[in-house]
């Protein structure tokens, strides 16, 4: 962000914002392209060990004809996800993020920094990067931590009292709940269910 400022101080703030406008349409495909690449592997990786296992323990050879998809071809051999998961897990995906993606942008966008669209610009990029970076790695991220605390990097990059801290707070104490809890909701499940 300091480079941009750098870069820009000497146009004019109109100029600036109609050319990040127009760029800030690459930036954030590219972060919908690299959040699909790092976070439908691990939607992927959950239907494709569902399928392994349900191939193996021959759950779905009790399921009519029309079902014989679901099954693994060689339980033993290398595991090859099959087109429809890909397509599946590509499209629920994109259905999330369509239905509340405005929400999580306008919370991120206004109430956490306001951001012009050099901001965005930078955060954006600087989100992507790091994603791709963890992809080609074989490291599974969070786009949400990455591009909130993107946003909050750029904002400080302002000033310090440009983020809204209560909020960071908040949605910090959010990601560290959330573990634990989900793991004794489904070990409460699990009991249950036995």
């Amino acid at each position: 962000m300091g480079q941009l400022y750098g870069y820009v101080v000497r146009f004019r703030p109109k100029k600036v914002s109609g050319k990040f406008k127009k760029l800030q349409i690459v930036s954030s495909a590219w972060v919908g392209f690299s959040h699909g690449m790092n976070d439908a592997q691990k939607t992927m990786g959950i239907v494709a060990l569902c399928l392994l296992i349900g191939t193996r323990d021959m759950v779905f050879n009790e399921l009519p004809g029309f079902l014989s998809f679901l099954r693994v071809v060689d339980v033993n051999g290398p595991l090859v996800i099959p087109f429809w998961v890909k397509l599946l897990c590509a499209v629920t995906i994109c259905l999330g993020t369509m239905s509340g993606g405005w929400r999580i942008m306008r919370t991120l966008g206004h109430r956490l920094v306001t951001l012009k669209p050099i901001n965005g610009f930078a955060a954006e990029s600087a989100t992507a990067l790091i994603i791709q970076t963890a992809s080609s790695l074989g490291i599974p991220v969070s786009t949400t931590h990455i591009i909130s605390s993107s946003i909050v990097g750029v904002g400080t990059a302002k000033s310090l009292t440009s983020a809204n801290w209560g909020l960071v707070r908040t949605m910090v104490m959010a990601w560290v709940v959330t573990i634990p809890v989900c793991g004794g909701l489904a070990y409460l499940i699990e009991k249950i269910i036995s």
